[in-house]
């Protein structure tokens, strides 16, 4: 079930789910808006022209309140707010019409497993003939929330736990045995 705004309330209120920094505009009917922060990762150029999943991508940070998106380009960025979803509890990221309209195009794999915490990297992508001005601070999208049937047995405590800024991909890790999995 999609949570309500009074839900929503109630929950951040009594501090089973944190959002952070917050304000009370942000908090819509079934969802909460979130704002594009100030970092910025581009993927770095390899000599041979070839991202490899099996190796670390090197990617470029750049911290930035404003970043001129180019026609055709892909950036990741990060959320200003930092997420703390209890273990009966995903979000599910989703972009604002009104952005979708420009021709930006907003996804973060579009889920939020419970027990994450951190800033949400997103991926961004200009499908627009035009440049498209970000800025930070500025509403991008929206994040709706949904309850479990059950509290996961196995919240999430993945390789993005504590993200911070706009994180790459660390999909190289997915067949190494870290001490979590044990």
């Amino acid at each position: 079930m999609v949570l309500s705004d009074g839900t929503i309330r109630s929950l951040l209120q009594n501090g089973e789910l944190g959002i952070s920094p917050l304000t009370p505009g942000q908090v819509q009917p079934a969802s909460v808006d979130i704002r594009l922060g100030d970092t910025y990762g581009i993927v770095e150029d390899g000599s041979e022209g070839v991202l490899r999943l099996d190796q670390r991508i090197h990617y470029k940070t750049i911290r930035a309140e404003r970043y001129l998106l180019l026609p055709g380009q892909f950036v990741l960025a990060s959320t200003m707010e930092y997420v703390k979803l209890p273990g009966d509890m995903t979000a599910f990221v989703e972009g604002r019409s009104s952005v979708g309209r420009l021709g930006l195009f907003i996804q973060n794999a579009g889920w939020v497993d419970p027990g994450f915490e951190g800033e949400i990297t997103l991926e961004l992508f200009n499908a627009n003939r035009c440049a498209i001005e970000l800025r930070a601070g500025r509403r991008i999208g929206q994040l709706v929330f949904a309850r479990l049937d059950a509290r996961a047995q196995n919240a999430y405590r993945g390789k993005y736990q504590g993200q911070r800024g706009a994180t790459g991909s660390r999909i190289f890790l997915d067949g190494e045995l870290r001490l979590d999995d044990i």
